[in-house]
């Protein structure tokens, strides 16, 4: 473990940008970091544990996985990220699909629909009730011309660390119902977030690197400040490694002169290959 910790050290050293994670072996229980408790954006990545609150409020009969979302043209203007916002206005959708959007597509007409009902204290007080003390939800939909530099404050933030407690309790809380009890929510409802998890459509990150066909649960996310995913890998349908990666001060143009997002996504796909290769 020392000699892979010295690989995603190095691969996480570059002058142009900062990387900060936060891993967990998930054969022996080890975990490292690399400032895993520095609190950052948190971009789309939030989004993880907005479906698991959501997916508590399910449970306690606040929200109902058939009541209809319908997409509205008016909600369609000013949206970057998704499907929907291509979508004929009036389109009418199950919550189950618009959790499921929120997930794959990462898709903000739908995470907005998803969170009209939650109020945000009380999806902070969720992530710290389930243990992820250093998350703090701020926005309903991300806010639109920040600059590169902005305070924290701006956005919701996390830690590398809280995102893989919360996957390592969706992940155990599939077999576990007192694992799912801590999240607020059964086992079969764990096996669905972690499903929508492992339908996700944005791969140039952490399975970058990997084979084609491996299994990953992941959820990406992009700001004004740097790109991050967080994600469980499989290996032969066993979970090998949970990763968080989150960069920051990432430069629109690196001295080479490839834009600093092809840089910044490169560097997390390198973390999650030296831990493919050094995890056994």
């Amino acid at each position: 473990m020392e000699t892979l910790k010295g690989r995603l050290d190095e691969v996480s050293d570059t002058p142009d940008f900062d990387i900060y994670w936060h891993v967990r072996n998930l054969r022996t229980g080890e975990e490292f970091s690399r400032h895993g408790d520095r609190v950052l954006p948190a971009a789309s990545v939030r989004k993880t544990s907005v479906m698991m609150a959501a997916l508590n409020a399910v449970h306690e009969g606040r929200l109902d996985l058939d009541q209809p979302v319908v997409i509205e043209e008016h909600l369609q203007k000013g949206i970057v990220s998704g499907v929907c916002q291509y979508m004929t206005p009036g389109l009418l959708i199950p919550m189950r699909d618009a959790i499921l959007q929120m997930i794959i597509t990462s898709d903000n007409i739908c995470t907005y629909e998803v969170m009209k009902d939650l109020d945000l204290d009380d999806l902070t007080r969720y992530c710290a009730r389930i243990g992820m003390k250093d998350t703090v939800h701020r926005t309903k939909l991300p806010p639109v011309g920040l600059p590169g530099n902005h305070a924290l404050e701006a956005v919701t933030t996390t830690t590398a660390r809280d995102q893989v407690l919360l996957l390592d309790l969706i992940l155990r809380g599939t077999s576990d119902a007192s694992v799912a009890a801590r999240l607020g929510v059964t086992t079969e409802l764990c096996a669905m977030a972690l499903q929508f998890l492992s339908w996700q459509r944005f791969r140039n990150m952490i399975p970058a690197l990997l084979p084609l066909t491996t299994k990953v649960a992941n959820k990406t996310g992009r700001g004004q400040r740097g790109w991050m995913d967080a994600g469980i890998v499989f290996r032969n349908d066993q979970p090998l490694y949970i990763l968080c990666a989150i960069t920051d001060n990432v430069p629109e143009t690196m001295p080479d002169g490839l834009p600093g997002h092809a840089a910044a996504t490169r560097r997390i796909a390198e973390l999650s290959r030296a831990c493919w290769d050094g995890i056994r």
